[in-house]
């Protein structure tokens, strides 16, 4: 396969260009997660979906992914159409509503939504990140980010937070094209208003803030950072100074992204990402979804209200190019779940030819390598899902057209299935290793190295304090510091281990 090219649209070129690793065969590929004060939507899982199809498509090419996807857990403010968002932050909104009065504390509400994101991400047939990292877990290395900004002249304090001196960085705006003064005033007209503030679109690192829910002491108060600066100190600490690839919503093009670029360039002077690739939005029916005109939906509205087939739901929200917009209809989903039904067709089929072991010669496999191969080159230009999913559609009637299939011929149509399902995921669900199989946790030990690490904290040993933590992360225990101590639970459902 080294001779195949992944050619993807760049968001910061607008052109095609190739995908190409910086370490030959390993792909380091950083795609923004949720905000977990609701359950994500399907226009939210369009985009995930994306991020899964570059991941199988890399790995069809026998590439090495590192691949990370983070959760945000504070910080996201309402008005985040804004490069200085404005209002509430999204996870205290969330528990001041009606479906937040069942959660004890903004905690338990983020873990609550985490976790069904999770389990709704499993449900869609999507692989696991490498490493799925959660804001309120790196906040030492944020605020260190912070102070090097500053150092650097890139920052400054006010008495309302830290901002980042958008004058200090040249290039800001090279994604979005806000680069000009009159663009850029037009893009953060209703910015936060800050007397402060050096220019108005100049961003929060950090907003100090003692009344918040979810806050942090600093070296400038009390309070919580902004939501740029986390994937930046993320994506930096997991996949190192310069990604291949960093993938997103549309939505996120400007101020989110835009942000990092800014920070994470003035903090390390090299690129951030050598390619960037956006999801489109998604409409249903024709129209925003909203939940006054009946048509939002998120995953479990679909699955659990109108028992649709999640493999079908898939195959629905992958039907149509990331690059293009979506019109997401109910019709589409009938046409895809009765195109998953052909899959499962195929596989009964070829397990009962299996079975039987009826003598004969391969009559299919060349042809079925052939549409396999077709489905990938497609993959590879620009993640073409329409011409995938047709290719491996014609694959099913090559399957289904025999009367009687051969062993020789269940061995193909075996390896079609396979080849295709490792591709799109469309076949059937890959199964999670049993919980029965996770290790006995060992509590003791487990307070014992908490209690270590907060000796280490206190004699200023932070390397060490943090080795803690990551071990224990790697193990799949979640760490939470507060003013009353530290507290910790296991997650094994929820957190990867590090790229290797």
């Amino acid at each position: 396969m080294s001779d195949r090219r992944f050619m993807l649209y760049d968001t910061m070129s607008k052109s095609m260009r190739e995908l190409v690793p910086q370490e030959s065969g390993h792909l380091k590929f950083y795609s923004c997660g949720p905000t977990v004060y609701s359950y994500a939507h399907i226009g939210n899982f369009r985009t995930f979906l994306t991020a899964d199809l570059v991941v199988r498509t890399a790995e069809a090419l026998g590439w090495q992914v590192s691949y990370v996807s983070n959760i945000t857990d504070v910080g996201h403010l309402t008005e985040d159409s804004l490069a200085d968002a404005e209002g509430e932050d999204k996870m205290a909104r969330a528990l001041q509503s009606k479906e937040g009065e069942r959660f004890a504390n903004v905690w338990d509400l983020a873990d609550h939504y985490a976790d069904a994101f999770v389990e709704d991400w499993r449900r869609l047939n999507l692989r696991d990140p490498s490493v799925r990292p959660k804001a309120t877990q790196h906040m030492r290395e944020q605020i260190v980010a912070v102070q090097e900004l500053i150092a650097k002249g890139h920052a400054y304090e006010t008495p309302t937070g830290v901002y980042f001196n958008v004058a200090s960085f040249g290039d800001y705006g090279k994604l979005s094209g806000n680069r000009d003064q009159d663009d850029l005033m037009r893009a953060v007209r209703d910015v936060v208003q800050d007397d402060n503030k050096r220019h108005p679109a100049d961003f929060a690192l950090w907003k100090k803030d003692e009344k918040h829910l979810m806050q942090w002491f600093s070296p400038w108060g009390w309070g919580f950072p902004g939501w740029h600066i986390e994937c930046s100190v993320m994506a930096m600490r997991y996949l190192g100074e310069t990604l291949d690839l960093h993938a997103g919503g549309e939505d996120l093009r400007f101020p989110h992204h835009e942000c990092e670029i800014a920070q994470s360039e003035a903090l390390t002077g090299k690129p951030f990402s050598k390619l960037w690739i956006h999801t489109r939005f998604l409409q249903v029916e024709g129209e925003k979804m909203a939940k006054s005109k009946g048509n939002f939906f998120t995953v479990r509205d679909l699955v659990e209200g109108k028992n649709a087939d999640p493999l079908a739901l898939r195959y629905a929200l992958i039907s149509v190019p990331y690059g293009k917009p979506f019109n997401f209809t109910m019709q589409t989903l009938r046409d895809a779940s009765t195109n998953v039904e052909r899959f499962r067709l195929c596989e009964e089929k070829v397990a009962a030819a299996v079975s039987a072991a009826r003598p004969g010669d391969d009559a299919i496999g060349p042809e079925l390598d052939a549409l396999y191969d077709e489905s990938l080159s497609a993959m590879l230009n620009d993640l073409n899902t329409s011409v995938a999913l047709a290719k491996a559609l014609e694959g099913t009637r090559v399957i289904l057209r025999e009367a009687e299939l051969s062993g020789a011929c269940a061995v193909s149509a075996q390896r079609f299935l396979d080849r295709i399902n490792a591709l799109l995921g469309i076949v059937r669900h890959e199964a999670d290793a049993p919980a029965s199989t996770s290790p006995k946790v060992d509590e003791a030990r487990i307070e014992a190295m908490i209690a270590e690490r907060a000796a280490a904290k206190a004699g200023k040993d932070f390397a060490r304090a943090d080795g803690i933590r990551d071990q224990l992360a790697a193990e799949g225990i979640e760490l939470r510091d507060s003013p009353e101590g530290t507290t910790w639970r296991r997650r094994a459902s929820l957190e990867g281990h590090a790229p290797s």
